[in-house]
């Protein structure tokens, strides 16, 4: 009779058996975590003052970060949603609160509930996310790779060329940090946790649609390794999955339009899903004859995330995170709508930031610093630039 013998090495054994979080470091591997995150904001603010200044607008720091969205989230968190949809003076359709998913806002009122003013309490709330998605993010990629991949995505992530975002009054930090979350959860087995951190992430943003179909296929990996306990992680998957419709149902039911959330979208910032010809068009335009260096690095950063999209999918990622990544970059790629937002919407998607911090992660440590310190001084100067320099909406 034949026994069977675990020969991995001794370590990785004991990391099996430890808890997520002795994996991660425990309160030192997180901190870490945090300091990395603390590091690429601190750099960036420096930026934004030094940008600021050569800008010389007049614009505060404060007001950059409280710029576009930021004032339609404010909106609703003060004033509420609209009843109805909103025409110019000429009875042409226009955009309204309606299209900003709830979430955000609500705790951005909850803030100002304590004494806040709803400008303060919005990047109160983006700041705390942002700090709640570094420690996310490192606990995923620690869970699916090891604790240096873990940081090593955080450093990635937090310095990429939109990651300006987070540190403004937008919604990508809350959706960011909640969906590491249920993934960490979802890889965990958590799954009441991952079924709420679902439902939070698609009532955060309309692609919490993808994260959710991302927790269906971890739920169907989990029944099919245990029929017996199927319940749990397909009622966190079934929670999730009707965050999205929920919203749009309610849209639809507040202005007496089913279709209303959508054409709401499509009125005030020309998004709809055309199945990437409007992507395809300014691909084609940018990179036959366009002249300007925003547009042509718009074009290359969708062009790289592509590919690491694809190298991402080659190293055969955990399922549901292939998923997510892959219906997200479809919705992103997919929809018409304002170009230089792609590479902001991309941010979350994940997926193609996994081969760099895997690899990070693997190389020696002076060549992962130096690499992601390259990528951190282009990454953060971009963003910068793009909310003091740049004229248009992220």
């Amino acid at each position: 009779m034949s026994v069977a013998v675990d020969e991995r090495p001794e370590a990785e054994r004991a990391e099996e058996k430890a808890g997520l979080w002795e994996v991660a470091g425990a309160w030192r591997g997180v901190l870490i975590a945090v300091g990395i995150f603390a590091l690429t904001r601190v750099a960036q603010l420096l930026m934004l003052v030094w940008l600021g200044g050569a800008a010389d607008d007049g614009t505060s720091l404060r007001g950059r970060l409280l710029v576009w969205d930021a004032g339609w989230f404010l909106r609703v968190a003060v004033d509420g949603y609209p009843h109805a949809y909103t025409y110019d003076a000429h009875h042409v359709l226009q955009g309204n609160e309606l299209a900003f998913f709830p979430l955000y806002p609500m705790l951005i009122r909850g803030f100002a509930a304590v004494g806040l003013s709803a400008q303060s309490a919005a990047l109160v709330v983006a700041w705390a996310a942002s700090i709640a998605a570094a420690v996310a993010l490192h606990l995923l990629g620690t869970t699916l790779y090891g604790k240096r991949t873990g940081w090593a995505l955080v450093a990635i992530c937090c310095s990429a060329p939109v990651s300006v975002v987070l540190s403004m009054a937008y919604s990508e930090a809350l959706f960011l940090a909640l969906v590491a979350g249920m993934f960490t959860a979802a890889h965990r087995q958590v799954w009441w946790a991952a079924g709420l951190l679902g439902l939070a992430a698609a009532l955060t943003r309309p692609t919490g649609a993808a994260a959710a179909l991302g927790l269906a296929v971890a739920a169907i990996m989990a029944v099919h390794r245990n029929p017996w306990r199927a319940w749990r992680p397909l009622l966190a998957a079934g929670v999730a999955l009707a965050g999205v419709p929920l919203f749009l149902a309610w849209v639809g039911l507040r202005v007496g339009d089913w279709s209303a959330w959508f054409r709401i979208q499509t009125a005030g910032w020309g998004t709809s899903f055309d199945y990437g010809k409007s992507t395809w068009d300014f691909l084609d335009e940018t990179l036959s004859s366009g002249d300007g260096w925003i547009p042509m690095s718009v074009a290359l950063i969708l062009l790289a995330a592509l590919a690491a999209a694809g190298v991402g999918l080659a190293i055969r990622p955990w399922p549901p995170l292939a998923v997510y990544g892959v219906v997200a970059m479809v919705l992103v790629y997919g929809q018409a709508g304002f170009y230089h937002s792609k590479p902001r919407l991309l941010l979350p998607v994940l997926l193609t930031l996994l081969p760099a911090a895997v690899a990070a992660a693997r190389a020696r440590p002076r060549v992962a610093v130096l690499s992601i310190v390259a990528w951190a001084a282009f990454g953060l100067w971009y963003g910068a630039y793009l909310i003091t320099i740049w004229p248009y909406t992220l």
